[in-house]
């Protein structure tokens, strides 16, 4: 039989026993007081043969839910989009997924060469000089660009907008928190940002103003207008961006972005439970040594070849730690990979016309919902999400469209009281005309 671990006999722990001097497993617990151990039997099952284990955790999995048989128009940050078959044959090479560190650039060519295209790929989505080599996921990303600019400032003020994913300004919070930073939330209105009131608390203690682009509810912030007032006292502009919708938006390093982050999940990362993901900065040359992470730079050898390197690590590890600019001590090169492999199987045409796809499907979507007699909260222009209210709690919506089959949207309520009642909905490029027919039926019946 082929097992896919080794498994331990009876004579592999005697054996074990006898190199390490003891009788028993027992003996290993020794100084451990008999009076706190634990006497009795564990309340768990009686051990089970591999094959009938495999049986019954296979049907406790097919109690689940997946967007495999289930259309799903839950987004909020982790999104359902198409995968090229060919970046889970890539990411499964063992030289990948065994991969760690590449410290030793003689013996990992492969691995550097795939980081330096990731770098080289944001950099042209997103405008910006330079990117890192990848990060833990976009909310991480977005925390260490505003400690950026504090360092870089030595302002004590971080301005972000309420329309910044909830779980990204909690991340922050926890980050500025250690550095004694304050930040300070700018509501919006009419689904973005309140231009009007970011600038009445602009002053020079500013060190950044953070926006989301599209925000988290799928609105389109007006740059110009942001970039503007971010500059004005000498702060620093912050962009977190959806990089998809980048493949036809006007890019934010175009409009004055000093820092830009986001989350490439939306490029051949699967939502798997919201996580691992990758999260990826871009900024301009004059920030260059200052970014987090890991850079890879091209050179060439001695015989004068094409080849990849670690450059600029400014990290803890290498230099002092007063000098260091970050603490992250790996990156998720794996999803970094999976990334630039599904971006360059789509090529630049293929993701204009991915992102494309999302616009026109999700206002599909909105004109049927509208034309269903459901209010739909904000109606600029926006990419593949959107806000629609209910009378009822968004709970009970989902439950209903669950019981048809559909997986519906976040709930808005858990993190602004003011929509409680809101549903945001996802469409991406892999939901079709029927399921969005379908998902607007099911909304009006439960609406009637």
């Amino acid at each position: 039989m082929m097992h896919r671990y080794l498994p331990m006999t009876e004579q592999d722990k005697k054996e074990m026993l006898q190199t390490i001097g003891v009788e028993s497993v027992d003996e290993l617990f020794a100084d451990i007081p008999e009076s706190v151990r634990f006497q009795g039997l564990y309340n768990i099952k009686e051990a089970a043969s591999e094959s009938e284990l495999v049986k019954e955790l296979s049907k406790l999995s097919a109690k689940n839910i997946n967007m495999k048989e289930y259309p799903s128009f839950l987004g909020a940050g982790v999104y359902d989009h198409y995968m090229p078959i060919i970046v889970d044959h890539v990411i499964s090479r063992s030289e990948f997924y065994t991969a760690y560190t590449p410290y030793q650039p003689e013996i990992s060519q492969g691995e550097l060469q795939a980081i330096f295209e990731f770098q080289t790929m944001i950099c042209e989505l997103t405008g910006m000089d330079v990117a890192n080599s990848s990060m833990y996921d976009g909310g991480t990303a977005l925390a260490e660009a505003a400690m950026l600019s504090a360092g870089q400032t030595r302002n004590k003020k971080i301005l972000v907008s309420k329309s910044v994913h909830p779980e990204a300004r909690d991340v922050l919070k926890t980050y500025a928190k250690g550095q004694y930073l304050e930040v300070i939330e700018i509501p919006t209105k009419g689904g973005v940002t309140d231009v009007e009131g970011l600038a009445a608390k602009m002053d020079s203690d500013v060190a950044c103003v953070v926006v989301q682009y599209p925000n988290f509810f799928g609105q389109i912030e007006p740059l110009k207008e942001i970039e503007k007032i971010a500059h004005q006292e000498k702060g620093m502009f912050i962009v977190s961006s959806n990089p998809l919708a980048l493949g036809v938006l006007t890019p934010p390093g175009k409009l004055g972005a000093d820092i830009v982050v986001g989350d490439a999940q939306p490029f051949g990362i699967p939502a798997q439970f919201g996580g691992p993901h990758c999260g990826y900065f871009a900024t301009t040359t004059k920030l260059m040594r200052k970014i987090p992470g890991r850079l890879v730079g091209q050179t060439t050898d001695e015989d004068g070849k094409r080849g990849f390197v670690l450059t600029l690590q400014a990290r803890e590890q290498h230099i002092r730690r007063d000098k260091a600019t970050s603490n992250i001590c790996s990156n998720q090169a794996l999803n970094a990979l999976a990334a630039s492999v599904a971006m360059t199987a789509l090529g630049k045409k293929g993701v204009k016309e991915m992102a494309l796809q999302n616009i026109h499907k999700a206002r599909y979507a909105m004109n049927a919902i509208q034309e269903k007699g459901l209010n739909v909260a904000f109606t600029g222009p926006f990419f593949n999400e959107i806000v629609v209210s209910f009378n009822r709690p968004i709970s009970e919506v989902n439950a209903y469209l669950l019981s048809k089959g559909i997986i519906g949207g976040y709930d808005l309520g858990r993190d602004y009281p003011e929509l409680e009642n809101h549903m945001l909905l996802a469409v991406t490029e892999l939901r079709t005309k029927q399921e969005i027919d379908q998902l607007v039926k099911e909304l009006g019946d439960f609406h009637a």
